[in-house]
């Protein structure tokens, strides 16, 4: 089962469910968010929620998409409370793009990496038992749901970047409800947009490199992940494929269970506010700029999957550097 959510012709929002390649209206409900707290609410899975709705009528997802009308697949009325986060070097091979970067500032180059450590602690105990918390993975904010950007939408360089690249992910989309306790809605594919230029610096300007936009969708994949996910990574140049790649994901290709992940990132009381959306994007081994590709203004990104529906396409955009300077006034 996909969900998604688009603008209708009234210019609200209706949730599209599909299974297969028919993709309907589910009638009577507002977004995906109010879907999914009337199936806590009701003690309900979400794909039984669904079913206890009437189907209105059929969409053409792929030309609403040409449209413009996909919109994300779940949104909250108030953006603060939808949370950006993310995981990195949880992927078998995700170690040796990151590993380049760091030792290139390395005094000694033999010297393992902080990176490489992180990685190898993964290797060793990022897959524990059921019930049990395996080690921390590395993980960082991206920001709430005003640098959300719907399918379509495009991703921006901001004035002070050094660069804006892709990263092809899969999200965990999840609601906490009203006791508290977070419920996954699904998975969908997600562009976890950093700034490498920066982040390759200094390591400790990761978290400066992750603040910026990222998209997710167009649907959310409301059954178990796959084990094993082989997706493509593109970038398009005038409507040309300029660069691409092959992207794995699944637990079966990563150094972590996903169960791992929740439970460090959920563990902290600060992200099981009731009402609150979260977006936990669970990191990747695929970038174009490791094969030293730079992207430029109205290239395009292209992530897509078999299972995941749409593929997720977004353009680069650039600020204008003149806008770079900002300054905090005295009261």
């Amino acid at each position: 089962m996909l969900l998604s959510q688009i603008q209708n012709s009234s210019g609200g929002v209706s949730v599209v469910v599909r299974n297969g390649t028919e993709a309907s209206i589910v009638e009577n409900v507002a977004s995906t968010y109010e879907l999914a707290q009337k199936a806590i609410r009701e003690g309900l899975s979400l794909s039984n929620c669904v079913r206890a709705h009437s189907l209105g009528s059929s969409v053409d997802l792929e030309a609403l998409a040409a449209e413009g009308r996909v919109l994300l697949p779940i949104h909250h009325d108030d953006p603060a409370h939808m949370i950006l986060t993310g995981t990195g070097l949880t992927h078998l091979g995700s170690a040796s793009t990151r590993d380049a970067m760091h030792a290139a500032n390395s005094v000694e180059a033999e010297k393992v990496t902080d990176s490489m450590k992180m990685f190898k602690m993964g290797l060793e105990a990022g897959k524990p038992e059921a019930g049990q918390a395996g080690v921390q993975p590395e993980w960082f904010y991206k920001g709430n749901g005003t640098t959300a950007i719907a399918p379509g939408g495009a991703l921006k360089a901001l004035p002070f970047a050094d660069d804006g690249g892709e990263e092809p992910e899969i999200a965990g989309i999840y609601v906490v409800g009203d006791t508290g306790m977070p419920y996954r809605v699904g998975f969908a594919l997600s562009n976890e947009f950093s700034d490498h230029v920066m982040e390759r610096v200094n390591y400790l300007y990761l978290a400066h490199s992750k603040l910026r936009d990222a998209s997710f969708g167009p649907e959310i994949l409301v059954d178990d992940l796959p084990n094993d996910i082989r997706g493509t990574s593109s970038i398009l140049r005038n409507g040309e494929v300029m660069w691409s790649k092959p992207f794995l994901s699944g637990e079966g290709n990563m150094s972590h269970t996903i169960a791992n992940l929740e439970h460090h990132h959920f563990k902290y009381e600060l992200f099981r506010h009731p009402g609150d959306i979260h977006v936990h994007m669970f990191g990747t081994a695929t970038l174009s700029f490791a094969d030293n590709i730079r992207c430029e203004a109205g290239d395009e990104f292209e992530i897509k999957a078999p299972g995941f529906g749409l593929p997720l396409r977004n353009p680069l955009a650039v600020a204008d550097k003149s806008d770079a300077a900002f300054q905090v006034k005295a009261l």
